[in-house]
């Protein structure tokens, strides 16, 4: 709403009292009726300060806070980010020493590609059922004792047992590797979010043991506010309800935010209940400020 301004019509009265004629009774009212705009003006001019003032209070934080960990100990390789940068998911930040680790995967990597021992069983297993094949048809003709065919069936099916356990260690092999490979991933550390980097606690050369705080992250677009309203209060509340946010300071900025939360359950002890507004923060203010909320139809 535009503030009244007196000096805009103040003049413009007075001029029209003249016109009226000079009795003092007529000039008198006219001062009378003045001080009442004045009086109109100010009131108005303060009805935003204190439409702020009866609001209730609460202090904004982002809507994102991260920190962010490595999970084994190991030495700082490289830092790829500083404080106030802006980043994306997914982002490598700090990465770890890993040449061992790369040299121990290569190995894992060339065994799990390796087929040859299932080649050779299968080749075995071949061998020994042509050779009980030749048994079975020299044991018809009396060439062969049943002792001779035993120990041939015997070999096949030991054959088939070792092809079996080439098969299942060629696959114990793959998985190592994935696990070696998620390991070597884990020595990256990337953002979850994107964001802002707000702290960075680690240098190049540097060790760290496993979850240790290293990189924080936040992101304040949306802010959140969480409101601990008086009961009676959040039993009217619902979720995309809107919410003027008034920042105290300065600029004296209003915000529209928009309900997104409202607790099922209450603080017995102060008998209120928490709410969370989103909103939004294109000019980026910080986190952290003290602001007054007044809800829609309040």
């Amino acid at each position: 709403m535009r503030s009244l301004n007196p000096s805009d019509w103040i003049p413009h009265l007075l001029r029209a009292c003249r016109r009226l004629g000079s009795c003092r009774y007529t000039i008198e009212a006219a001062r009378w009726l003045v001080c009442g705009f004045v009086l109109c003006a100010l009131l108005l001019s303060a009805s935003q300060a204190a439409r702020a003032d009866e609001g209730i209070p609460a202090i904004t934080i982002p809507d994102e806070d991260v920190v962010v960990s490595f999970v084994q100990p190991g030495r700082i390789a490289k830092v790829f980010v500083k404080e106030g940068d802006r980043v994306e998911a997914g982002q490598i930040l700090v990465q770890q020493d890993d040449a061992a680790e790369q040299a121990q995967l290569s190995l894992i990597k060339a065994q799990s590609e390796d087929r040859t021992p299932i080649k050779a069983q299968n080749a075995s297993l071949a061998q020994k059922k042509v050779y009980l094949e030749r048994l079975l048809w020299a044991a018809k003709r009396g060439s062969a004792t049943e002792l001779e065919v035993e120990d041939a069936k015997l070999a096949v099916e030991i054959a088939r047992f070792s092809l079996k356990t080439a098969s299942f260690e060629h696959e114990q092999h793959q998985r190592k590797y994935r696990e070696a490979k998620i390991r070597v991933d884990n020595m990256s550390l990337k953002s979850p979010i994107a964001g802002r980097v707000e702290k960075v606690d680690v240098k190049v050369g540097e060790s760290v043991d496993g979850l240790v705080e290293v990189v924080r992250i936040v992101r304040t677009d949306p802010l959140w506010v969480d409101v601990h309203v008086p009961l009676e209060k959040g039993r009217t509340l619902k979720v995309g309800q809107s919410a003027d946010v008034f920042f105290q300071g300065g600029d004296e900025e209003v915000a529209e935010g928009k309900v997104v939360f409202v607790s099922s359950v209450a603080d017995a002890a102060s008998g209120t209940q928490r709410v969370r507004i989103e909103v939004p923060n294109k000019t980026i203010r910080p986190a952290g400020e003290h602001v007054s909320v007044v809800f829609s139809g309040s």
